[in-house]
């Protein structure tokens, strides 16, 4: 018998998703690849299209090309499999995982990190309609793939957009909208939710001055329905409307709830100190779709980023047979806020700044980080 069928099969690590913490972790293999599995990236596109950047892109001060991470050169540096594919169902019990050609993967380790999600079939629930006529932000390459389409119909005539979710992504979208399109006629839907709620008073001050000066509409509306060039609302009124984009809050993907994984309140990873499931040791989760359950963290790309070393850690420690590490995020972290022009407003615990040096300073934070995940 040869000394690999004395071994047996390889045990497998497969990474769900190549969202903010699995790049970190491709790039820490690509510069020593691991031994002790055979690892499998399962992910449906080419590159990430990284979040931070995608309101400068709507703006037109970056080029799609300018936001992305290719993972080809990651994936080649770091020796591991790659499916583009994506997953159908998850099975903690069996340990497999099911892609969308049907296929079903056996793995001896887990790491979930697919990114927020839109559930189109839960929002047009609450939201009839949706499906048909809105410009979802996500899956986010969609979005940056159809938003010049929307930019070229503005050329043409004026448009009337409304944003309907007035969160960080909502507000900072609709003033990227504004500096692109100058004469549009933008409408941020605010529902009955404080505008800014989150952050402090002075940053909420500010947000609230920055869309006002802009001519950004705010509607202290929810949206109640969609039809054909117009918003419902909740008080029964409606508003016409040409492009109605949503940014409400991100859903957890629906696989996850049949797949026997513990879940928070809302169907997200939970997940402790280590990033690992509260439920079953062998998985792991980072960025959006988990939930610590020793903390509470605000689903931001700013924990994804930092959550992606700490499980490359424990990732590379579980496959040596060491002992996990806790990560432990700081209670504070800086917030920059883009205002659509060359403007942005920085948060940092109850300390806020604004102006145009926010701004760059934002933008050498992003162009730094996917410099670094550019081989």
């Amino acid at each position: 018998m040869s000394t690999a069928a004395a071994k047996g099969p390889a045990r497998q690590l497969l990474l769900l998703g190549a969202g903010h913490a699995h790049v970190q972790v491709l790039a820490q293999m690509a510069q020593a690849p691991w031994t002790g599995a055979q690892i499998t990236l399962i992910a449906p596109y080419d590159r990430q299209l990284y979040s931070g950047m995608v309101p400068g892109f709507v703006a037109g001060h970056y080029a799609l090309d300018d936001c992305v991470i290719p993972l080809q050169p990651l994936v080649q540096r770091s020796g591991i499999r790659w499916l583009q594919r994506s997953v159908s169902a998850l099975d903690a019990q069996a340990q497999t995982v099911q892609l969308d050609d049907g296929s079903v993967l056996h793995y001896d380790w887990l790491s979930i990190n697919t990114g927020p999600v839109q559930n189109r079939a839960l929002i047009e629930q609450s939201l009839p309609g949706a499906r048909e006529h809105a410009l979802f932000i996500r899956p986010i390459e969609a979005f940056g793939a159809l938003w010049p389409q929307v930019v070229q119909m503005g050329q043409s005539r004026a448009l009337r957009i409304a944003v309907v979710g007035a969160g960080a992504a909502g507000m900072e979208l609709a003033m990227a909208m504004r500096h692109c399109l100058p004469g549009a006629a933008i409408t941020l839907l605010c529902g009955d939710v404080p505008l800014g709620a989150g952050y402090n008073a002075g940053v909420q001050a500010k947000l609230r001055a920055a869309l006002l000066k802009r001519k950004i509409t705010l509607l202290p509306d929810s949206a109640a329905g969609l039809r054909s060039g117009e918003i419902l609302l909740a008080s029964g009124a409606s508003l016409a409307c040409d492009v109605p984009v949503l940014t409400v809050g991100a859903q957890a993907p629906a696989w996850l709830q049949p797949s026997g994984l513990a879940l928070d309140a809302q169907g997200f990873v939970a997940v402790d100190a280590c990033q690992r499931s509260t439920s079953h040791a062998q998985v792991f989760a980072a960025g959006d779709v988990s939930s610590r359950v020793d903390r509470t963290l605000a689903r931001s790309g700013v924990y994804a980023v930092r959550a992606g070393p700490a499980l490359a850690t424990n990732l590379a420690a579980t496959l040596a047979g060491q002992l996990l590490l806790e990560h432990q995020p700081p209670q504070h972290t800086l917030n920059l806020i883009s205002c659509g022009d060359h403007f942005a407003i920085a948060s940092w615990g109850e300390h806020s700044a604004q102006g145009r040096w926010v701004w760059w300073l934002k933008d050498w934070i992003d162009r730094r980080f996917l410099a670094r995940y550019r081989l």
